[in-house]
């Protein structure tokens, strides 16, 4: 009898598009094998009327899979990186890294007007604090309102509340088919990605070697590098609670470029510096850069973010 794997993901319709594509991956190299999608809803799928930021964000839309993942209800679990903890689960690894699409942030406007050509105090839509202060350090005008929801939901609410415009990730914009809509690909220079934006990534169990050695086959290595230096930057300074970091991990020609920015949540203070090293040391990169942007005034942001409860805000 053919062995089935069960591959779990959340419910939305980009995470069952990314199971899909991981399946379709998965069948193109292993074909020996049947695929079954098993959707799992999560708590953060249960709560769209409150920011993440104050219910946090740890976990939030991977711990029911993660639990799913331990009882062997399912065989691996499909999230986007960015959505994934810097610390698993005792038992559980990420099994492969997919091949990263462009990791940057998308303007939808409702007039189809810039960053720099919206009117002074327009409402941009995002529940991201990371997103929220780099735009404000870039225009401290703005009046930043919750929104969360799916892309469709969110792209609804920016007619429906009367919202100048919202904030997405290309990554999911564009595999859902709303890559006509963008207003703007908002360039780095104003505002970094979060951690592992972009990227598919797939969680096994620790010691199922079988599953490990079926998700290797779709890894793609260079992501890997780039988001585990990334990741690592995030677990040096996020001391549990949530922050308005961004980041971008690059590799050329066998050399890791790690850029990381620290804001504070109303933009007024940015800390922003950038490192590079050998491929091989991305997660030493990802640790040094943490500590220069500490050195450079992030570690003073973050101390009165957390005296104030201000990562939880």
């Amino acid at each position: 009898m053919t062995r089935e794997i069960v591959v779990g993901t959340r419910e939305s319709k980009l995470a069952m598009w990314q199971a899909r594509w991981v399946v379709d991956s998965l069948k193109e190299s292993c074909p020996e094998y049947n695929y079954r999608i098993q959707g799992i809803r999560t708590l953060g799928d249960n709560i769209l009327d409150v920011a993440l930021a104050k219910i946090g964000d740890k976990g939030l839309f991977t711990k029911e899979l993660e639990v799913a993942l331990l009882s062997g209800e399912i065989d691996l679990a499909v999230h986007s990186m960015k959505d994934l903890p810097t610390e698993l689960p005792e038992g559980l690894a990420i099994g492969a890294v997919c091949k990263r699409e462009y990791p940057g942030d998308v303007l939808f406007s409702r007039e189809g007007k810039r960053l720099e050509e919206l009117p002074p105090g327009a409402l941009i839509g995002t529940s991201s604090l990371r997103r929220c202060a780099q735009l404000l350090s870039f225009r401290s005008d703005f009046k930043m309102v919750n929104l969360r929801g799916n892309i469709d939901t969110r792209l609804r609410k920016l007619r429906e509340e009367g919202l100048d415009a919202t904030v997405l990730a290309f990554a999911g914009v564009n595999r859902l088919g709303w890559r006509e809509r963008i207003t703007q690909i908002i360039p780095y220079e104003i505002c970094l990605p979060a951690v592992g934006q972009g990227a598919i990534g797939v969680e096994v169990r620790a010691g199922d070697d079988e599953i490990l050695k079926l998700t290797r086959k779709i890894e793609d290595y260079e992501s890997w590098c780039a988001i585990s230096a990334e990741r690592a930057l995030l677990k040096k300074l996020e001391g549990g609670c949530q922050i308005p970091v961004g980041a971008l991990g690059a590799v050329h020609q066998g050399r890791l470029n790690l850029q990381g920015v620290v804001a504070s949540l109303n933009g007024e203070r940015i800390v922003r510096s950038s490192l590079e090293g050998k491929i091989r040391d991305a997660e030493k990169i990802g640790i040094r850069l943490a500590d220069r942007l500490i050195k450079l005034g992030a570690g003073e942001i973050l101390a009165k973010m957390r005296q104030g409860g201000g990562c939880c805000e």
